[in-house]
């Protein structure tokens, strides 16, 4: 390691990995949680609104993370809808119950990318 000081960009970087992490672990617990344990409890777990809230909450989550691994100056947007989504998918799989695990990981997510879209400059 060397004493040069850390440019910007990698700056950036290391503050972009933790919500790429969280985005990603939301994303895969999502569309998990969706295809299997909604799947095989069906009932409220499979209703229209409530699954296609996750799917959605899945795939603005993997879309954040690209949008975020790949520099788009256009992060700090998207990170907000994906907050928003996130916020609306964890509401949505507590009325459910039985989801803590996607409750969480949406909460986590939401937390992560607020502070990406506060972080615009």
């Amino acid at each position: 390691m060397s004493d040069t000081p850390m440019t910007p960009r990698m700056v950036t970087h290391q503050h972009l990995l933790p919500c790429v992490e969280a985005c990603s672990h939301c994303q895969k617990t999502c569309l998990n949680t969706a295809m299997t344990r909604c799947l095989e409890v069906g009932g409220k777990h499979l209703e229209a609104e409530h699954f296609r809230l996750m799917i959605n909450c899945a795939e603005i989550c993997q879309t954040s993370a690209n949008f975020l691994l790949s520099g788009s100056t256009f992060h700090h947007h998207v990170c907000e809808v994906c907050a928003e989504i996130c916020e609306a998918c964890a509401k949505s799989c507590e009325q459910v119950g039985d989801m803590e695990d996607c409750v969480k990981a949406c909460r986590e997510c939401a937390k992560s990318c607020r502070e990406m879209a506060g972080a615009q400059g």
